[in-house]
């Protein structure tokens, strides 16, 4: 295996690392503070081709490899992690499944909106009742004729208020459980579509987080993604490549919270001496750096691995457990290692440490990711 980065991916990382130096880091905390959409810098994004990074040029698209948006995940996480999610939803829950699943009619006209339109993207499957366990959905679609009828809702969604396409998943015919999901795609102008309760969250305040309600919602007849039945599984492949992004979330919020700590304790002095020189920390940042050492091997490895069309189930998902958990140890120590300023909002590190807890939660628990490692070990 080549664990070098291509040219294009290191240009990717240094264009994204010098974008959230100057334009992602100043806002951070005034974002969280506000809980406001950081829709200017989304439009920037936008500008820059990140969003739908890896959607063809044909489609309005950069054409870049699935390595190369983990990279773009990884940067922005590192200093603002509401505004990775922004970009990790729209890339990877509703960009890709269009891409992969979509007739050639709707990525022609769906993948120019979500890239060169600046319309933001979602996706919409977890319910109040079903969250883990997809069957449990109560959305419904009937077949209207010329048309199709939606009702239900769907929580929790990323992007939800700012969204104009939604990937949405529901039941066809619920005597199937599973096998009677299908999936939609949804504009957010649709007659009987509407933004339900905005959710106040531990972190990622700048990340819009929303209900979604169907209220005999009219839903055109070429708008099926994939066939009749087969939601499910398209919501299970999505997720996959989803979890590379919260993989790469949660690497970034544990490298910068780590490069806090790096420069704290260079310049915190204690008993005559910065504490950056006391075996304790310098053990503790060791440990850190071990970790983000060893997530970016394992997110990198699944991505290349989607890139190259192989199997990436187990891989995503050992991906995003370790990362996630990382990070929620990193902040966690970070925070403790800056004693009483670490719990005050004059550094960034309590910041991270909220937003590190949703990557251990969504898109799979971490009690998921093991079921899923373990179905994939032949056991």
């Amino acid at each position: 295996m080549d664990f070098n980065l291509s040219r294009e991916q290191l240009l990717v990382r240094k264009m994204m690392a010098e974008f959230t130096e100057k334009e992602v880091k100043p806002i951070a905390a005034e974002t969280d503070r506000t809980c406001q959409y950081p829709k200017e810098t989304i439009e920037k994004l936008f500008d820059l081709g990140v969003m739908g990074l890896g959607v063809p040029k044909e489609y309005g698209g950069q054409g870049g490899d699935a390595i190369a948006g983990a990279i773009v995940i990884e940067e922005l996480a590192k200093a603002c992690a509401s505004t990775a999610d922004i970009v990790a939803a729209h890339n990877g829950l509703c960009c890709d499944p269009i891409l992969k699943f979509g007739t050639e009619e709707q990525k022609q006209k769906y993948l120019p909106m979500l890239t060169r339109g600046h319309k933001v993207g979602a996706f919409a499957l977890t319910e109040p009742n079903a969250g883990s366990d997809a069957s449990k959905g109560q959305t419904e679609v009937v077949d209207a004729g010329d048309h199709y009828v939606m009702n239900g809702s769907k929580i929790f969604i990323t992007n939800g208020y700012v969204a104009e396409v939604f990937v949405v998943f529901a039941m066809t015919d619920k005597s199937k459980g599973t096998k009677g999901i299908t999936a939609f795609i949804v504009e957010s102008s649709d007659p009987g579509f509407s933004v339900g309760k905005h959710e106040e969250k531990m972190g990622l305040h700048g990340a819009p987080t929303a209900e979604i309600v169907f209220q005999d919602c009219i839903i055109p007849k070429d708008r099926m993604l994939g066939k009749e039945g087969k939601g499910f599984s398209i919501a299970m492949q999505t997720l996959d490549g989803g979890r590379i992004g919260i993989a790469a979330q949660g690497l970034g919020i544990a490298e910068g919270a780590l490069q806090e700590a790096i420069n704290y304790t260079k310049s915190r002095e204690q008993f005559g001496r910065p504490i950056s020189k006391f075996q304790n920390t310098q053990f503790t940042l060791a440990d850190m750096e071990l970790g983000c050492e060893a997530g970016r091997l394992l997110t990198y490895q699944a991505a290349a691995l989607k890139q190259a069309g192989q199997r990436f189930t187990k891989e995503a998902a050992m991906a995003k457990l370790f990362t996630s958990e990382h990070a929620m140890k990193t902040t966690t120590k970070v925070v403790q290692m800056f004693g009483g300023y670490g719990y005050t909002k004059d550094y960034p590190v309590e910041r991270m440490m909220r937003d590190a807890k949703i990557t251990e939660i969504y898109e799979g628990t971490s009690e998921v990711q093991r079921i899923v490692i373990s179905a994939n070990m032949g056991l």
